[in-house]
């Protein structure tokens, strides 16, 4: 396992035991005696030897946060130690992970967004500034290759935001505590995936400074952009089947990083009830004009022809954001998946290249 946090204090000791033998340096040329530098020595040494203790402090503590046990809407995961082999289910599970120091040994193979190793690009940055190795990937989705999964030898399993069935969870549970989702699939809120891996990781203290971290993030480009302030939104795809509408609600993330901006959702959508088994409202292309009042527009498609084919529809091509051009399209596939689920990696990632483009649908509004 690699812990991102030994990594920090440690490029930390080295920064302080670095300035230490420069100023040594310094004052050694300016003294004739030259012992200063010796007693830097001394004292970079003696900062090394701090770090070490607080790394010990560091894993100290997260012990003292086990055993554990997390509940899910599946049966509860009973975490005894420390785990050293992570391996992860579903979105935002090794984003999180890594971000709080821990690279999993396994992930689900990324499929839709993904770079070439299987996994998304911010990820994969993250891990090899980290100077890890990348993990093992394995097929997931409706058919779990639970063969590859034995083989890594987990002794925790990530899968707060995923789809994974009743059957799934007592398979994985019996191999390593498994933590699913606390209500339904693919629909557990940003911040409590994020508390949920902190808590099995045994940092929760650091899971909650991940979210203020996010949270602070959005509030800072919110600042430097006043002219989203107060506009409406909403967030939709029409895609797939023609006359179909779906909408995203209150509570995705996609929309609550949008709104995170500064952006508001519309009342009209935001009044229509999440559809059965869905994490969205399906409310058909029939009722486009739902739309009629939103400022802008945000959407995404698998590709130009999915595009082409869905605003050739008459309904859809009548909305207003649509005839003016205050849409926000996505079919760039990593910047679709950094704007769906929200973790430390992914927001800055997507917001870098996101807000431009916000910004081009807001002057359409002039």
């Amino acid at each position: 396992m690699t812990r991102l946090l030994l990594t920090r204090r440690t490029a930390v000791a080295t920064l302080v035991a670095g300035s230490l033998l420069l100023t040594a340096c310094s004052s050694g040329e300016d003294s004739p005696e030259g012992g200063s530098a010796d007693d830097g020595d001394v004292s970079a040494a003696d900062e090394g030897d701090d770090a070490d203790e607080g790394d010990q402090d560091a894993e100290a503590g997260a012990d003292d946060h086990f055993p554990v046990t997390i509940d899910s809407a599946l049966g509860e995961a009973v975490i005894e130690e420390r785990p050293e082999r992570v391996v992860t289910i579903g979105w935002g599970s090794s984003d999180t992970a890594v971000a709080l120091g821990v690279v999993p040994v396994g992930i689900e193979e990324v499929t839709w967004g993904n770079d070439e190793h299987g996994n998304y690009p911010w990820v994969t940055e993250a891990i090899e500034e980290m100077g890890a190795e990348l993990p093992e990937t394995f097929t997931g989705g409706q058919e779990i290759d639970m063969d590859a999964i034995i083989g890594l030898e987990p002794d925790l399993i990530l899968a707060p935001l995923s789809g994974i069935t009743q059957d799934d969870f007592n398979i994985l549970n019996d191999l390593a505590p498994t933590v699913a989702y606390p209500d339904t699939v693919w629909n557990t809120p940003w911040d409590t995936q994020i508390e949920l891996i902190g808590q099995a990781l045994g940092e929760p203290e650091a899971a909650q400074e991940a979210i203020e971290g996010i949270e602070q993030e959005l509030a800072d480009r919110a600042a430097e952009h006043p002219e989203f302030a107060g506009l409406s939104f909403a967030y939709v795809y029409a895609g797939g089947e023609p006359g179909t509408l779906s909408f995203y609600q209150d509570g995705a993330a996609r929309v609550d990083l949008i709104k995170g901006l500064g952006l508001e959702l519309d009342p009209t959508v935001a009044e229509v009830p999440l559809s059965d088994g869905a994490f969205t409202s399906n409310v058909g292309l029939e009722n486009a004009d739902m739309l009629d009042d939103v400022d802008i527009l945000f959407t995404w498609y698998n590709d130009e022809e999915e595009q082409a084919r869905t605003e050739e529809q008459r309904l859809f091509a009548q909305i207003p954001a649509v005839e003016r051009g205050s849409q926000v399209v996505s079919i760039d596939r990593e910047l679709g998946m950094a704007s769906s689920f929200l973790t430390p990696l992914s927001v800055p990632w997507a917001l870098d290249r996101f807000i431009p483009e916000i910004q081009t649908a807001v002057e359409q509004l002039d």
